[in-house]
């Protein structure tokens, strides 16, 4: 259910109309590890096992090459979620031991976390980056126009979408959080075993600190957005060894880190 139906009364000039608005749907997910609640996440419904293992990856709570066991998984008709999931302490990553809070971390890569020491752990950058050629960009992203039927309904939501060295599309997901859809894409490749096809990062939205640092430990090496990049993805982009790519719009583009990946011309 990503899409619900809702009367408005649309005006213009002195008009009005009643019509059904088509508007996409956020509702939140609830999850809980080994029968423990654990967080909440406000998202749009569908594709949430992608979700799910994508972002407990990012955060460093469960980064095990097997998908992750539920022991439940309820929904109602609102798309209000309840998920319990198995995963052995053995396997619970760093974050989940030292119970740090993803409640607001969903929206935020910096939310929840205790010390400014968390932001950086000495990672080693990401060292060989397949090259990009910019001609390839405007085709690239009509595939992600084409596919993403969510917006196309609505106007609300926002896409992620993944492309491997030969410019194969791999996976897009939607949602109402930019965020949620490249944890979706992320897990999408974990549950598929196609983490090391991944070299190309699509997204619709504003590209911040978070959305480096989940394609950080995806090991993907190029972001591309068609909108703004913050100062901190910048910086840590060029620390992290990724390629980023903002304003990727009528034939335009501004490369932000790895100019040395993208080429003009074959």
């Amino acid at each position: 259910m990503e899409i619900a139906t809702y009367k408005s009364l649309k005006k213009q000039d002195h008009e009005s109309v009643e019509i059904d608005d088509y508007l996409v749907v956020e509702a939140p997910i609830e999850i809980s590890i080994n029968s423990k609640p654990f967080t909440m996440v406000m998202r749009t419904p569908g594709n949430d096992e992608h979700l799910i293992r994508g972002l407990l990856f990012a955060e460093d709570i469960y980064k095990g090459p097997s998908p992750i066991e539920y022991i439940s998984n309820e929904t109602e008709n609102n798309g209000f979620t309840k998920v319990n999931l198995h995963i052995k302490e053995s396997d619970l990553g760093e974050a989940y031991l030292n119970k740090r809070s993803l409640l607001s971390i969903s929206s935020c890569g910096i939310c929840g976390k205790t010390e400014l020491g968390d932001l950086h752990k000495n990672q080693q950058p990401l060292r060989s980056r397949a090259i990009l050629h910019m001609e390839k960009l405007p085709e690239m992203f009509d595939i992600m126009k084409n596919k993403q039927h969510t917006f196309e309904w609505t106007g609300g939501s926002h896409a992620a979408v993944i492309f491997d060295k030969y410019y194969n599309f791999i996976c897009l997901y939607e949602d109402i959080g930019r965020h949620n859809a490249v944890d979706k894409c992320i897990g999408f490749i974990l549950n598929s075993n196609k983490t090391k096809e991944a070299d190309f990062l699509l997204v619709s939205g504003r590209v911040s600190y978070e959305i480096i640092s989940k394609a950080f430990f995806a090991k993907i090496k190029t972001i591309v957005s068609i909108s703004a990049c913050s100062s901190l993805a910048v910086d840590y982009a060029k620390e992290f060894g990724i390629c980023l790519i903002g304003f990727c719009r009528n034939h335009k583009a501004t490369i932000y880190s790895y100019p040395s990946s993208v080429i003009n011309k074959t």
